[in-house]
């Protein structure tokens, strides 16, 4: 999974302690959060994907997913998210970082639901493993 050279604490640290902000801000430039629409288009490459065969295994509305990977759609929901990210075969770790990553909140296995997405995520399920398994526990499924 595609990582910044820094983490988030190292970042920190040298921040507080640099008396040149501007000096800072230029040696980090690379550091800084990627739009969703790169950060996407970094897991595609180091997962060897296309976004055609991600979208295709989503069942998303195409238009609407390729503006989610070009960036128009700036904000996408969080299951629309999870389905991406179900559709690209992310381990939990994965998709909990683009979740947050999107400003969304990471699952949490004491909401039902987020526990099913868990439970499918780390069974490796498809989108439409996932929404039978949503369905049958009579949970809200991926995409209607």
């Amino acid at each position: 999974m595609f990582k910044f050279g820094k983490s988030t604490g190292e970042l920190f640290t040298e921040l507080k302690e640099e008396k040149n902000l501007q000096g800072w801000r230029t040696n980090n430039r690379e550091e800084f959060t990627l739009p969703l629409s790169e950060y996407l288009e970094k897991i595609l490459a180091d997962k060897n994907l296309t976004k055609q065969e991600v979208i295709e295994c989503s069942g998303l509305n195409r238009e609407y997913a390729y503006h989610i990977f070009s960036g128009k759609k700036k904000n996408p929901s969080r299951i629309k998210l999870l389905t991406l990210a179900i559709a690209m075969g992310l381990s939990l770790d994965e998709v909990q970082y683009l979740l947050r990553y999107a400003g969304h909140g990471a699952l949490y296995p004491r909401n039902s639901w987020d526990a099913v997405i868990i439970s499918a995520v780390e069974q490796g399920l498809s989108v439409m493993q996932t929404n039978e398994l949503l369905h049958s526990l009579g949970e809200t499924i991926l995409l209607e």
